[in-house]
């Protein structure tokens, strides 16, 4: 999550806007840095959606589990627009409050709406893995990657989160479901990752000289995007090397862990979040020039962080803890009323 809220340092703050001072300098040290530091953003949500692929393709989504992860992201989207609105930071117009009310009006790159409808795809994703045998899941993967990553990066294609998540998936279950040597050989996807972590370095300082050339900002050619190659490589590797690495139990660890998603609904929940944490609170662009630089940008990134979490621990004690006691209360009875309902619509329907 970390590499995710340094791409937004970077991407998010004017710096690589096009009258911004990254487009206007690129090859400078200081533009350099920065696009180094913010280039891995689509690896970390590869890394995240991962994660989950590993986990979840062996558990199931239980009613619980999915209302915690709606409910936070509805209580982070709703109660920072009123903030924001009280505040009187952002004035009332129907275009704002309609993209506030309404949580779900695209997939094409919104993380948190395209993660919140994959995870209504996990349970039938399971039941679909738990029926292949391992040569057709290779065939399924590599069908899957040719048509998303091949055409992702020769040729920049469009695509949405929530399919491009169920490739990841795809990966995440092989590696869970079919165990092999190589898996665990730690030494080799840490050396792996170093390599693939140098050769998108590369590509991104090369893409930066080449785009001084074109005159067009495509520093982020090779990692623009979550399913380009790279992307997908440094992901795969770092996910890979970081599973095999054996940790020991972190009550600290955990906790961050639990509000990681937290942390993006806060930071990225909407432009008027963006425009006032990283244009008008830290001012990523004010400070470009500033001989200390390199040391604000990593302190702006894990100061948002361990801000986020603080807000998210609070949350989870004062909001979420409660109101999952009330749903542990009513949800049995809650259930059986629809499931009786549900019952009888399908059977006038006629389906099993």
């Amino acid at each position: 999550m970390l590499l995710i809220v340094a791409h937004h340092f970077v991407v998010n703050s004017g710096l690589t806007a096009p009258d911004g001072p990254i487009y206007a300098n690129p090859m400078s040290g200081r533009s350099l840095f920065l696009l180094l530091f913010g280039a891995w953003g689509k690896i970390g949500i590869n890394c995240f959606v991962m994660i989950t692929g590993y986990f979840m393709c062996k558990s199931q989504i239980t009613a619980k589990k999915f209302a915690k992860l709606v409910g936070e992201w509805l209580f982070y989207r709703y109660t920072i627009y009123l903030i924001f609105l009280i505040s009187g930071y952002e004035h009332f117009s129907l275009k704002t409050f309609a993209m506030a009310a309404i949580p779900m009006y695209q997939v094409a790159t919104n993380f948190t709406t395209c993660f919140v409808l994959f995870w209504l795809c996990i349970p039938f994703l399971n039941i679909l893995i738990q029926h292949l045998n391992e040569r057709q899941h290779i065939r399924l993967l590599v069908l899957s990657c040719f048509i998303y990553v091949f055409f992702g990066t020769v040729h920049t294609v469009t695509m949405n989160y929530v399919s491009w998540f169920i490739v990841l998936y795809l990966i995440a279950s092989y590696i869970r479901l079919y165990p092999k040597k190589c898996f665990a050989n730690t030494k080799l996807w840490g050396v792996l990752t170093v390599c693939t972590v140098f050769i998108s370095a590369i590509s991104v300082v090369a893409c930066a000289w080449l785009g001084t050339k074109l005159n067009r900002n495509i520093a982020f050619f090779f990692v623009t995007d979550s399913n380009t190659f790279w992307a997908v490589a440094v992901g795969v590797c770092s996910f890979m090397f970081f599973k095999n690495m054996k940790l020991k139990y972190s009550a600290f660890i955990n906790t961050v862990a639990a509000s990681t998603f937290g942390v993006l609904c806060i930071h990225a929940c909407s432009d008027t979040m963006r425009q006032w944490l990283w244009k008008d609170t830290l001012d990523n662009v004010g400070h470009y020039d500033s001989s200390i630089m390199p040391l604000y940008a990593i302190g702006s990134v894990v100061g948002v962080f361990a801000v986020c979490v603080v807000i998210d621990i609070l949350r989870i004690k004062f909001v979420e803890k409660p109101f999952f006691k009330f749903w542990d209360k009513h949800w049995d009875s809650f259930n059986a009323k629809f499931q009786n309902k549900e019952d009888k619509i399908f059977k006038k329907l006629n389906v099993e």
